[in-house]
């Protein structure tokens, strides 16, 4: 929601902190790559330190720094539909990464697969929507989008730096439950467009 209601307000900002990665010449796929074993490295470094508040700040630098490979695309006019597929495919497999650090740190794998289905949900729901009818990208302003996945679980694991293991099962299940909501009204804004695309071709 964050992303496609301040578009033109986030993307400047993104572009203007990739230019170190721009003269540095890394390409997006770089950028995304990197990200995700940046992303697997705090998550494995979290086993040692055990700092939910730690993990939680490395998190924000990683997440930022994968969230700029788009941002190196525009620049370097190198935006393609394999890379966006590439980006979208490590999305979910970072996700995963956290979600299942999460669980194994805190016992709580039956949170963290109710969180991981809301989210692939969520995502699979614009996906085989676009298997049917040709969509845009951008005009999906659904509550609880990536964007907002990672600002929550990075505050979520700040704030549990302060309260402690509570924080994470209560923010886990918060997770959970607005990622399926979010899902189901994805899903209701799909059903809604295809019902009116039916209605157009039998016109």
């Amino acid at each position: 929601m964050i992303d496609g209601l301040m578009k033109s307000t986030i993307d400047p900002l993104w572009e203007a902190m990739a230019t170190p990665l721009v003269k540095a010449r890394l390409t997006p796929n770089q950028v995304t790559f990197i990200g995700l074993v940046m992303i697997i490295l705090v998550s494995l470094a979290y086993f040692w330190h055990q700092s939910p508040a730690l993990y939680g700040a490395t998190l924000i630098v990683a997440f930022v720094f994968d969230a700029l490979d788009g941002a190196v695309a525009r620049r370097r006019n190198m935006s393609t539909k394999a890379g966006g597929y590439f980006d979208a495919m490590v999305d979910r497999y970072q996700e995963l990464a956290v979600l299942a650090t999460l669980a194994h740190m805190h016992d709580a794998w039956p949170l963290a697969l109710a969180c991981f289905s809301g989210s692939v949900i969520t995502s699979y729901a614009k996906a085989r929507t676009a298997i049917e009818m040709p969509v845009s990208n951008t005009d999906w302003p659904d509550f609880f989008e990536r964007m907002e996945r990672v600002i929550y679980i990075c505050a979520m694991l700040l704030i549990a730096g302060i309260l402690g293991d509570t924080a994470i099962t209560w923010g886990l299940a918060g997770f959970a439950t607005l990622a399926h909501v979010t899902a189901l009204q994805r899903a209701r804004r799909a059903t809604q467009m295809l019902k009116a695309q039916d209605t157009s071709t039998e016109e």
